[in-house]
């Protein structure tokens, strides 16, 4: 990124502006991306515990896969996910308050003794697998901002600031370069008039 400047004190004055501006910014910067990138880890093993639970939960009852093709899959639902919002690092993420179920009345005496356990299995199942996908959700919003982050990390760290240092650099050399010619040419101009002096008092 080329910065634009000019070889005089105002843009050298606005270009020390920018460069301190972003210096100071840029250890915040570097705590918001190492306070991500330490959620993100969190948020994806919640995750993976979650899912691995959801696989343990389903593997437990595997004998019972025969049975599930009798079990009628309308005597329980989701009837509400309740979210909140959390802010982390400043980015908002899901958080899960509560699954509510509704359950269908069913006769205790005409259906098999296993399905009041199987509704209680599927109300497992489902929250389960509902924390699984929040923390997932949760994990992708924040690696997306921690690579923002990053991003911004490195555009200041990488870019900016060394080019704004290199640009104070030039303008401060140029005027230097200037006072120098102006100081020489003063002397040379004095050394000339004292010339013209000594010449004439001669």
């Amino acid at each position: 990124m080329a910065i634009k400047f000019q070889y005089n004190k105002t843009s050298l004055g606005e270009l020390g502006k920018q460069l301190k501006m972003r210096q100071k910014a840029l250890p915040t910067i570097k705590s918001k991306e190492s306070a991500l990138r330490s959620e993100v880890k969190r948020a994806k093993d919640t995750a993976a515990d979650y899912r691995e639970r959801l696989d343990q939960l389903m593997a437990q009852y595997d004998y019972m896969v025969a049975l599930w093709g009798e079990f009628d899959c309308t005597l329980v639902r989701i009837a509400a996910v309740d979210l909140s919002v959390q802010k982390i690092a400043g980015v908002r993420t899901p958080v899960l308050k509560e699954v509510r179920f509704e359950r269908k009345a069913y006769d205790l005496f005409s259906s098999p003794v296993w399905y009041a356990d199987g509704v209680t299995v599927l109300e497992q199942m489902a929250r389960l697998g509902i924390e699984f996908e929040v923390y997932n959700r949760k994990m992708e919003l924040l690696d997306y901002a921690r690579r923002k982050t990053t991003q911004k990390v490195n555009l200041y760290e990488k870019v900016q600031i060394p080019g704004y240092e290199d640009a104070i650099r030039k303008i401060k050399r140029f005027m230097e370069d200037e006072e120098n010619l102006s100081k020489s040419a003063q002397k040379i101009v004095k050394t000339k008039q004292q010339q013209a002096g000594e010449g004439s008092s001669l």
